[in-house]
């Protein structure tokens, strides 16, 4: 008969809510004018002047423990929306940089087709259709014939 393995029991640090480093709020709690990373995002924002989070959104796990601070992994950290500045725009210099380097790795070497999404050059070296020898879908790659210039987003 195997023996069963023993499971490690993490240990759990806890910390009193009243001695943590920052304000942690609940999701229904957040004040106005505080919010994650994700939400300055969608409202075209960048952290900006923020030198750092100034409170911490307790996950849901945490909510039925009012007592402990919130140490798991999941939790967010607030940022201040008057410290947000507006996100930069990119230059079309920084375009182009950009959609050379996702040519190259949209790019087959052989076909020479620019498909629509990444290729597995690093493992296969080419296509899926060059490697197994099929006709690729129109719809997966550009049709142009001549030589893409640009797919710039501006």
């Amino acid at each position: 008969m195997p023996r069963r393995r023993q499971k490690r029991r993490r240990e759990v640090h806890r910390v009193p809510r009243s001695e943590a480093a920052l304000p942690e709020f609940d999701r229904s709690t957040v004040p106005e004018g505080l919010v994650t990373r994700r939400q300055l995002r969608d409202m075209q924002l960048s952290p900006g002047g923020n030198e750092g989070p100034v409170a911490i959104l307790r996950c849901r796990l945490c909510a039925n423990r009012p007592q402990w601070s919130c140490r798991h992994p999941t939790r967010g950290y607030l940022l201040r929306v008057d410290l947000a500045l507006p996100k930069r725009v990119p230059t079309l210099a920084q375009e182009w940089a950009l959609d050379r380097a996702m040519a190259a790795r949209s790019t087959c070497p052989e076909c020479r087709r620019r498909y629509h999404f990444c290729l597995p050059l690093r493992t296969q070296g080419r296509c899926d259709p060059c490697a197994r020898g099929y006709e690729p879908s129109p719809d997966t790659y550009f049709a142009s014939t001549a030589p893409v210039t640009h797919r710039l987003a501006a």
